[in-house]
């Protein structure tokens, strides 16, 4: 199934909180949640929970990265 890149603008703090998470193995809800809705809203049906990859290292505007599965026929 095709892997869909979803990017959700954040602040430095949640962004270190959400790779602390991370690092010990644990999720940060609400973000994963907001990149399945943002995989809804772009028109594509979620097949798993989105699994979190990374942070962008911009100066000023930080995204929280994240990979949502999803079905390849199926759309909203």
């Amino acid at each position: 199934m095709p892997l869909l890149r979803v990017h959700l603008d954040s602040d430095r703090a949640t962004a270190r909180r959400v790779v602390q998470l991370h690092q010990e193995g644990r999720i940060h809800h609400e973000s994963r949640e907001a990149a399945r809705e943002q995989a809804w809203r772009q028109g594509r049906t979620p097949a798993g929970d989105p699994v979190f990859v990374g942070i962008t290292n911009g100066r000023r505007d930080v995204q929280l990265l994240y990979d949502v599965e999803v079905y390849s026929d199926a759309t909203r």
